[in-house]
């Protein structure tokens, strides 16, 4: 099936790409999670995808700074990739998680929202914008972000769960 998936539109950048359509609908249609799993790495590729070497290299740059634990030189470069293509969504939404890992819930947000302008299906922003709920104590936006991203990804286990888990509290049932 994703032979079928790689004709078509060619590679742009990210969110453009008009085969994330037919990725979006073998996400829904399938309930192998091995395949789904595949299916949502396809999607993470697309949106990764640059066509200036340079934004890319400052976004592994950025990635690997942010797997390392090194938030505030993850933040300089994501910092400077929304500035070298403010409508690449991605930067958007990597800058947000270097600001939720700083504590900057606010800026956060800020991004997730930019990132969710420019892509409204990106499930990963709207996962992170419950986890900033989540963090600010703010429970019902928190359900309505994971819900959102449920919607577009109906295998994101973790984000069932913390829905699951909002649900479970409002009921007042115990975790």
């Amino acid at each position: 099936m994703l032979l079928l998936l790689t004709v078509g539109a060619p590679a742009g950048a990210g969110q453009g790409n008009l085969r994330l359509d037919a990725l979006f609908q073998a996400l829904h249609a399938t309930s192998d999670e091995s395949y789904a799993e595949s299916v949502e790495e396809h999607i993470w590729d697309f949106w990764l995808e640059h066509p200036d070497a340079e934004m890319i290299r400052v976004m592994r740059t950025g990635v690997f700074s942010l797997n390392d634990d090194d938030y505030g030189s993850a933040l300089a470069a994501f910092d400077r990739v929304v500035a070298m293509d403010p409508t690449y969504a991605e930067g958007w939404n990597k800058r947000a998680n270097a600001h939720y890992m700083l504590g900057d819930y606010a800026a956060a947000v800020g991004d997730l929202r930019h990132a969710l302008m420019l892509e409204p299906r990106h499930f990963g922003a709207l996962a992170g914008l419950g986890l900033v709920y989540l963090a600010l104590n703010q429970p019902e936006p928190a359900l309505r972000a994971f819900d959102a991203a449920l919607a577009l990804n109906p295998h994101l286990v973790h984000v069932r769960q913390q829905a699951n888990a909002i649900r479970s509290q409002r009921l007042g049932l115990p975790l």
